[in-house]
């Protein structure tokens, strides 16, 4: 499910599971349709600031929605060669 912010000011929006989804001003970002039940999302959609499009798939402006979550760090490797880099005397 997509969900769009429609105010000014960047949103941060606590999901299920203490995750929580960040979105620019005018951004959309993805949800599962268990978390527009959560009570802090309903609230958000209900006061107008988030704005929920059930069933949307198409490519819209998304690509400011990060979901940060309670899970360990990023598997993602820095750097090139995998080799370590030694340095002073030996």
């Amino acid at each position: 499910m997509d969900v769009t912010n429609k105010s000014k000011k960047p949103l941060i929006v606590p999901l299920p599971g203490g995750k929580r989804l960040f979105l620019a001003p005018g951004k959309t970002g993805q949800v599962t349709p268990k978390a527009l039940d959560h009570p802090p999302v309903a609230k958000l959609i209900e006061s107008g600031d988030l704005k929920s499009a059930v069933g949307s798939q198409g490519p819209s402006n998304r690509g400011q929605g990060k979901v940060s979550g309670s899970s360990g760090g990023s598997s993602s490797a820095k750097g090139g060669s995998g080799a370590a880099r030694q340095s002073g005397d030996r």
